[in-house]
């Protein structure tokens, strides 16, 4: 199995507006997504992929905990997945959470988005660091002005 290609784009001053312009991306360019976070960044990156652009819409489901993928969405192209759940296989994770996400080697690439406070940076440290760890090669890409 290839190993996960992983980024880190750091200094992003208003990180859910940043995923909604990398979702939106990823969803033209027509690849599956998966977004992994504690369940408040889900919920406003929920509610910002409704308004965040008015001349489109990127269709996007929210997995809870313990909520099972039904059928009839598998083809969904974007999933907000909260701790413990299982999203259907996709090719593309962006991490918004803390922590390494659970299973990250299953995806082709890893996004991780780094806002500018102290503790997400603190806590990006330490996920690279966990990444350089298990040999994988990473990318930065440091934002300016978000």
């Amino acid at each position: 199995m290839a190993l996960t290609e992983v980024a880190f784009h750091t200094g992003v001053d208003d990180r859910i507006g940043y995923c909604c312009r990398l979702l939106r991306k990823g969803y033209r360019q027509q690849a599956r997504m998966v977004v992994a976070g504690d369940p408040e960044a889900l919920a406003r990156l929920d509610q910002a992929l409704w308004v965040f652009d008015e001349r489109s819409f990127i269709p996007h489901r929210r997995l809870r905990a313990g909520e099972a993928v039904p059928a009839a969405l598998k083809r969904t192209p974007i999933w907000l997945i909260e701790p413990g759940a299982e999203p259907p296989q996709l090719g593309v994770l962006l991490n918004l959470g803390p922590e390494v996400v659970p299973g990250f080697e299953r995806y082709q690439r890893l996004i991780e988005v780094v806002g500018l406070d102290e503790a997400d940076r603190g806590a990006a440290r330490r996920r690279w660091r966990a990444y350089e760890a298990q040999g994988l090669r990473i990318t930065h890409h440091a934002q300016e002005g978000g």
